[in-house]
């Protein structure tokens, strides 16, 4: 394109499909990355799933018109980041993973198993990986980038070529030149950096690319000396620049696109000059035809998609519908779907070849291997016609990974269709082998709710993995008349360490914001406005640090006091009448300020503590007398927690470590482990029977990991992002369902996730969102739970001047039968298994189970199995041959009830005439 000659792609038009030829029935994931969330090769099209760790993996084109099977494939531990197919072997993806590690994989042909595990994994490295890109000449060079350093690697040899650390922040995007002798990186310091990888390490040019420091990406114009860099200017306004590194100490040109705050994918098209532009979270494409030459960017077209876009991907030319005049085409990667856009240019003849419009294009073998290429080799990658008569048939296998066998049968262990008999779902057998890391449907946890998955519903699961019972759950704040309202000066400074409130299933607990730490004692019986006037209160005479109910005594609180000492305060039968002033007991020992106090699960006068001291102390109330002292902790102490059988207790500290103690055996730690890094605040509690601990805390969002208790040193199994906020989370963990609550102080959203012992550990549901930030939510007993709405989970949302229950219920069609497949027999938690000084002396117990069924309810698993309803007319009515005569007479008689009557008189029948002298 020139000033004076017209552009061919000026007519381009972007095409949007028809919803049947969208790739449905998926749950695209997108997390805080550099990746565009979605890629391409002739073969396949991989994108982010939304359970982390693993990518979504579907065929580009389907055989013979029939629909697309979604498989997924287990990847990493932790997010998958970045990842990309070779230019050369169209099955050979590459992933990046917040867990520092590069894997390569071979997928396999069309219609086969997804592979149990990686072909080889490079790293791990010193950080998380943020980017990979192929080589775009040599076979097996692979660029990542982590941090501030980005490597080269021979991957057949499984060793980096170099690394680049001239980098003086966050690294934001890198690109190959298309010849292969130059990379180039967009940083957080604002600054382009074009290398020479086999010259030196350094940067060999650099410049300030984009006055503001948010998302940035870079982009090599073919083999040509310039670049494109999008990113934002200092105005927030996102915007397109040209370079040229001949002159690279500015821009060629400067073009601004919007005021939009999603970052930019760029795709851009070597061949025919077009750029494509979209904003994440935005449904507007723009496409650009860029001249270096002028320079200029002409806007081509630009269309609007129905749904938001996670990610972009470029489909490689020699998949495009060349007869079609098809000339660029990319996915755009939406919440439930990927949806296929061509740009097309309209021609009179779609019958020929049009050469103008396809010139030839770099084929599919490489030019050169790794260790040639780092000697010196730049021969380029050989050029092949796209018309169809002419395109080369052969294939190029990469040997940096023989071909993958299949696992022998022994080693499989039980089958997809062995597994379904105790869940409601079962997977296709195409989707997931029986030892594959495609995990089968048929792991969903629990038995059957007696309700048949549909196609519809395992096409969806089959991306997914195992789905929880509860991903439909639902949460609502009960009517106003079980609120109460009008509380009054309330304390909502309370320290991160503390809940903000406590309850049990007859009372609550709120700390004031007066002098002498008072706190109110609330009986949920009495729902309603509070008075203006004041109302007896306990005067605990320090300010409130923490307080808990004892759970086999609702009147006795707990009460952990600023000035190092714990009050057992006993609350009269029916509530407070008139202020207390004198606590039933305090204990003293504790030297500094206390952070939380928990009771013993099982056995009752049994209290314990944590401190500024940096110590752990256990009580027995029965005396007054502290038991036990436990030590080993070197920082503030952010959590702790009684394991479900009361033997054990897990502290997390700001140090950055798990322990594990036995109190009974020593005061020293049994186990210590790695937890989350940094001094903001942490908690863990107890899930899956005791054998694992999740732990809430702090990276640069907020997530929670997974740990087996046995294994503390190991680390972490999973480790799963979920937002960004300053509140520490506050799990909830309910151990009949295996579901696990979080939310913050301050916020407006709690995360649902139904946690299992197997991968991928956290299955999410749907979360619960409030109209204004809550100031503290706790949870009730399991037995204020209404069990013939099938809630499973009842919660107290305290906000600026009201406590609301909030119900958690699970959308049931039969709610007439008792839904035994979510209430287990749950723990009866008010009676004691034994008493403390029993416990003390080394027995232990087991508290009594007990069914919450209604003596009215049926089991859901007792009811009777219906009858299917026949919704249609059996084929054999449509099937049945008829003679001519009764074709002829069903003919004659529906165009006979069409006719009507021939017998009832004409409209006209019924007109009146008009006299003979009327005419005159």
């Amino acid at each position: 394109m020139n000033r004076f000659k017209a552009s061919k792609f000026r007519h381009t038009e972007a095409r949007l499909p028809r919803r049947e030829a969208w790739i449905g029935g998926i749950r695209a994931g997108s997390g805080a990355s550099c990746g565009n969330h979605v890629k391409a090769s002739c073969r396949w099209i991989a994108f982010n799933a939304e359970a982390a760790g693993m990518l979504g993996i579907v065929p580009l084109e389907c055989k013979d018109g029939g629909k697309r099977t979604v498989s997924q494939l287990c990847c990493h531990s932790d997010a998958v980041t970045d990842f990309d197919f070779s230019p050369f072997d169209q099955l050979l993806l590459a992933t990046g993973s917040a867990d520092e590690t590069v894997k390569v994989w071979r997928l396999p042909e069309s219609g086969q198993d997804m592979p149990s595990g990686a072909g080889l994994t490079l790293g791990p490295g010193g950080g998380p990986v943020d980017m990979l890109q192929f080589h775009p000449t040599a076979d097996g060079v692979l660029a990542s980038g982590a941090g501030k350093r980005v490597t080269v690697w021979d991957v057949g040899q499984q060793q980096p070529l170099t690394a680049l650390d001239s980098h003086g922040d966050q690294l934001q995007s890198l690109v190959w030149k298309r010849d292969g002798r130059l990379l180039g990186t967009s940083c957080k310091d604002k600054k382009l950096r074009i290398f020479d990888p086999r010259a030196s390490p350094a940067a060999s040019q650099s410049v300030v690319g984009h006055e503001n420091n948010k998302d940035s990406r870079l982009l090599w114009m073919g083999s040509s000396d310039c670049l494109i860099s999008v990113g934002f200017s200092q105005m927030r306004e996102r915007e397109v620049k040209l370079w040229d590194t001949r002159r690279f100490s500015g821009a060629m040109l400067t073009m601004a696109l919007d005021t939009s705050p999603g970052a930019t994918i760029p795709l851009y098209d070597t061949d025919t000059g077009l750029l494509v532009l979209a904003g994440k979270g935005e449904n507007l494409l723009y496409c650009f035809e860029a001249a270096p030459a002028q320079p200029a960017l002409t806007q081509v077209t630009q269309c609007r998609t129905e749904g938001s876009t996670r990610g972009l991907a470029a489909v490689p030319r020699l998949a495009l519908d060349v007869m079609a005049c098809e000339v660029l085409r990319v996915l755009q990667l939406t919440d439930t779907a990927l949806v296929p856009v061509s740009y097309l240019v309209p021609r009179k003849s779609v019958q020929d070849f049009h050469e103008d419009l396809f010139p030839d294009s770099a084929g599919m073998l490489p030019a050169t291997g790794a260790q040639a290429w780092w000697a010196g080799d730049s021969q380029q990658v050989g050029r092949v016609s796209l018309h169809p008569a002419q395109r080369p048939t052969e294939t190029f296998t990469s040997p940096v990974i023989a071909c993958t066998q299949r696992q022998a049968a022994d080693d499989t262990g039980p089958t997809n269709t062995d597994r379904s008999e105790g869940s409601g779902y079962s997977s296709p057998s195409s989707l997931a082998s029986p030892g594959s890391n495609a995990t089968s449907l048929s792991a969903s946890t629990g038995p059957s709710s007696g309700f048949a998955s549909s196609p519809s519903q395992k096409s969806l699961q089959s991306i997914l993995g195992p789905s929880s019972r509860f991903r439909h759950a639902q949460g609502r704040v009960l009517h106003r008349d079980t609120h109460l309202t009008n509380l009054r000066g309330l304390s909502l400074t309370t320290p991160g360490e503390c809940d903000g409130f406590c309850a049990n299933h007859q009372r609550v607990a709120l700390p004031l914001l007066s002098a002498g730490g008072q706190i109110a004692i609330l009986e949920l019986s009495k729902p309603g406005r509070l008075p203006d006037a004041a109302m007896p209160t306990i005067q605990n005479g320090s300010a409130v640090a923490d307080l808990s109910w004892d759970p086999f005594n609702p009147r006795r609180l707990a009460v952990a006091g600023e000035d190092a000492k714990i009050r057992l305060w006993q609350i009269p039968e029916g509530g407070l009448r008139e202020t207390l002033q004198e606590p039933e007991a305090v204990l003293r020992g504790h030297t500094e300020k206390i952070y939380s106090v928990r009771f013993h699960p099982v056995a009752s006068d049994l209290l314990v503590s944590s401190s500024y001291d940096m110590t752990v102390r256990i009580w027995e109330l029965s005396s007054g007398q502290e038991a036990l002292c436990l030590r080993g902790h070197t920082d503030q102490i952010f959590s702790l927690a009684w394991s479900p059988d009361g033997k054990k207790l897990a502290t997390v500290s700001k140090d950055g470590w798990l322990r594990l103690y036995e109190p009974r055996h020593s005061p020293q730690p049994q186990q210590e482990g790695p937890g989350p890094e940094g001094g903001r605040g942490a908690r863990l509690v107890w899930v899956c029977g005791g054998d694992y601990l999740l732990v809430s805390g702090f990276d640069s969002e907020r997530r929670i990991l997974l740990y087996r208790a046995q294994a503390l040193p190991e680390g972490p199994l999973s480790i799963l992002g979920l937002d960004v906020a300053p509140s520490t989370l506050l799990p909830f963990y309910d151990e009949d369902t295996s579901v696990v609550f979080l939310t913050g102080k301050g916020d407006t959203r709690v995360f649902l996730y139904e946690v299992t012992p197997e991968p991928p550990y956290f299955l999410e549901c749907n979360s619960f969102t409030s109209n204004e930030p809550h100031k503290g939510f706790v949870f009730l007993p399991k037995t204020a739970c209404e069990v013939r709405e099938v809630e499973f989970a009842r919660a107290l949302r305290l906000g600026q001047s009201t406590l609301e229950p909030v119900a958690f219920h699970v959308p049931r069609v039969k709610k007439e039968y008792f839904q035994d497949d979510i209430y287990p027999p749950t723990r009866i938690w008010w009676e004691p298994a034994l008493v403390g000084s029993a416990w003390l002396a080394g027995e232990d117990g087991q508290q009594r189970r007990a069914s919450l069924r209604p003596a009215d309810m049926t089991p859901v698993s007792e009811a009777p199995k219906e009858a299917p309803v026949r919704k249609f007319v059996p084929a054999s009515v449509y099937l049945e041959e008829k003679s001519d005569e009764q074709k002829k007479e069903e003919l004659l008689s529906a165009m006979v009830a069409r006719l009507g009557n021939r017998d009832d008189p004409l409209p006209q029948d019924s007109f009146e005439g008009v006299d003979e002298d009327e005419w005159d």
